[in-house]
């Protein structure tokens, strides 16, 4: 071969690799764009540099795809407070979308519109305003599309039923208003579709009721109207729609029956809505394995000469394809699979872990579960002893908390974690991670102790989801209901201003829910026996979204080894929580988590975390001025005020048959509550 045929192959592979950096350089450009509008102070995406490379691994929060082009952009919980950019939709390879759980203001971009190829959209619990684009509707890849708890308003657009494979809707916590569109019905892959606390009004579709897949309605706190359809029996608990006072129905516990209307009538019933004949085009190439089709990602221009381009097309396949892999082999080495141990780093959503490429991936992912690999598969420990709670898979919990990324760190303590967590169907978590040095020896033993947290199911409970075991990770998971509102300590100690101070009746509706939890662990039923709780504390009492208390932790010690325990005991001990008698007998009672609610009580009453002695005579005395938190301000209920000092005083006593069972401080609260309405 002869230097001219060198020199044009050499020329052949430099237009092509100068091509590739062009097509860099313009993704590389929105990103900068992205970033000056996301982050316009430049304090939190200082790794995005204009010289830098977004598939290098160095840019924060961005994941590429096997053609180098970038796929995912995952910035959640990291406070941002600048605004989303048009410029996003110049990446047209974009699979994932997560900006969840930030500060962002301003209207949601239509352009996002030309996103084809995108699958998870979350622009949850932000401050956007304004209407939901239409242009969303055109979609087609749209997935799941998590808009919840901003300040959006207007009315659902009419293109929204054209998503033909969306699995969840979430636009709850909005100002959202008008009816909801019958053509949502058109969306037979729909599996979960949440409206609550906007103020939508008119019917709930026939339509919507009869989607095959749907297995979770949520339309509670709205303004609708009208008999519901008979078909949402179906969800059982999973229909949630209560504080809609216009709705009736037949055989729903919480409504009333309809007046004047039968059966036939819902049928009839079909609310303004979507152009149901209003078909949008699917691409062929819709998931994360191909996010780049042809029109997006072009081949490389043919030469004009047939003739030359036979001659040099074996050498050229043969060198563009060495100088490819080795390409490729640079860039995976630069991003190396990090420690399982480092969870600061920004990764991707698992659920494109096999195709994309980021730093800090975790190996676990393919090493244990590509052959299904399960440390709690059922008949492992024989005797006909299996694990009742539902399962999640490590890929569900890496990605739910994104590597365990420090910015979803709830909580730390010396045996485990706790992180925040987002499950792919929009579901917010907390996922607490347990060594298995910390957990009981005995296999056996240890999955008695989950199959009885699992049966644990009360309204103060706070619920455990599931479960994950990786013998990779040597690490337990313990998947919960996610508590928006924190634990009742933050309530606690307020200066500043800086939190609510909680009102009377919330603190009233606090003890009485606490005392229910408490009494439901005491009693014991068919399936679980009396559980005593061990460490109740108001940092383990959690606030829901409607500030009622869940109790958290609930048989955890049936898990934990002795010495795990008594380790955790000292904080307790600190705060006042352990009651005196454990320190002769070193055993938990029933009457030793009353002593911990006593101090609660008080707690709660003063407003303080720490009590002292005087707090006790003030409140023997009802000297409300020395024991009532000066930030009610004198808003509060003298008598309810001395029978609460009065519970509290019994259940600190220093005698545990002195103190009242849990069951009969619950009957003391609900008979004042019947006497003085």
């Amino acid at each position: 071969m002869g230097f001219a045929h060198l020199l044009l192959i050499g020329f052949v592979l430099l237009a092509l690799d100068s091509r590739g950096l062009v097509r860099g350089n313009a993704e590389l450009g929105a990103l900068m764009e992205i970033k000056a509008s996301l982050d316009p102070e430049n304090k939190i995406l200082t790794s995005w540099t204009s010289n830098g490379d977004p598939c290098g691994g160095s840019f924060d929060g961005v994941a590429c795809n096997e053609r180098l082009k970038v796929a995912n952009i995952s910035l959640q919980g990291m406070g941002l407070a600048g605004k989303v950019s048009p410029a996003v939709a110049q990446l047209k390879c974009l699979s994932g979308l997560y900006l969840h759980y930030n500060s962002l203001t301003g209207e949601i971009p239509r352009e996002l519109a030309n996103l084809t190829e995108l699958t998870d959209l979350y622009l949850n619990v932000n401050y956007l305003t304004g209407r939901v684009p239409s242009e969303i509707g055109s979609m087609a890849s749209l997935q799941v599309l998590q808009l919840c708890c901003n300040r959006l308003n207007g009315t659902i657009p009419p293109e929204m039923g054209s998503l033909k494979k969306l699995s969840v809707l979430a636009l709850q916590h909005n100002k959202l208003s008008g009816d909801i569109p019958v053509g949502l019905g058109n969306l037979q892959t729909l599996k979960r579709l949440d409206l609550s606390f906007n103020q939508f009004t008119g019917q709930i579709p026939v339509k919507v009721a009869n989607i095959p897949e749907l297995q979770a309605l949520d339309v509670q706190n709205n303004s609708l109207s009208g008999l519901v359809p008979p078909a949402l029996k179906k969800l059982e608990e999973g229909f949630q729609y209560q504080n809609n006072t216009g709705l009736c129905g037949f055989g729903f516990p919480l409504l009333r029956n309809c007046n004047g209307l039968d059966d036939a009538n819902v049928n009839d019933l079909q609310p303004i809505g979507l152009n149901t004949n209003k078909t949008v085009p699917i691409p062929q190439t819709a998931n994360v394995k191909a996010h780049c089709n042809r029109r997006h990602c072009s081949s490389p221009s043919k030469l004009p000469q047939a003739a030359l381009v036979a001659g040099i097309v074996s050498v050229t396949v043969t060198l563009v394809g060495a100088g490819l892999l080795t390409s490729y082999r640079y860039r995976r080495g630069k991003q190396k699979i990090g420690s399982t141990a480092d969870a600061s780093d920004s990764r991707l959503s698992s659920d494109h872990s096999k195709d994309l490429y980021s730093r800090s991936a975790s190996p676990l992912v393919c090493l244990e579960y590509s052959s299904g690999w399960d440390p709690l598969d059922d008949g492992r420990y024989g005797n006909g002893l299996s694990l009742q709670a539902p399962r999640y898979t490590l890929e569900e919990v890496e990605s739910a908390t994104q590597y365990f990324s420090e910015v979803n760190l709830l909580g730390r303590s010396t045996f485990s974690s706790v992180y925040r967590g987002i499950l792919r169907d929009g579901t917010p978590v907390a996922i607490r991670s347990i060594n298995v040095t910390s957990c009981k020896s005995e296999e056996a033993e240890f999955v008695n102790g989950l199959n009885l947290v699992t049966s644990l199911r009360h309204q103060n409970l706070i619920r455990l989801r599931g479960v994950c075991c990786s013998k990779g990770r040597g690490e337990c998971f313990l998947v919960y209901d996610f508590a928006p509102k924190g634990t009742l300590s933050q309530y606690l100690d307020l200066e500043d201003g800086s939190i609510q101070v909680l009102d009377w009746p919330t603190r009233v509706s606090i003890i009485k829910g606490t005392a229910e939890g408490i009494g439901y662990l005491h009693s014991s039923e068919a399936d679980r026996p009396a559980v005593v709780h061990q460490n109740i504390s108001v940092e383990k009492i959690l606030i829901d979204q409607q500030l009622n208390p869940l109790i958290m932790d609930s048989g955890l010690p049936k898990l934990l080894a002795d010495d795990v325990i008594y380790s955790a005991l000292k904080i307790s001990a600190a705060m006042g929580y352990l009651a005196p008698e454990y320190i002769t007998t070193g055993r938990f009672t029933e009457k030793s988590d009353v002593f911990a609610f006593g101090v609660i009580i008080f707690q709660i009453l003063s407003g303080k975390r720490q009590l002292s002695s005087s707090m006790r005579l003030a409140a023997e005395s009802c000297a409300f001025e020395n024991f009532i938190d000066c930030n009610l301000k004198g808003n509060f209920t003298e008598p309810e005020a001395a029978i609460l000092g009065k519970i509290a005083l019994g259940c600190t006593s220093e005698f545990p048959d002195s103190r009242p069972t849990i069951i009969r401080v619950i009957e003391e609260l609900n008979d004042w509550r019947v006497q003085h309405g």
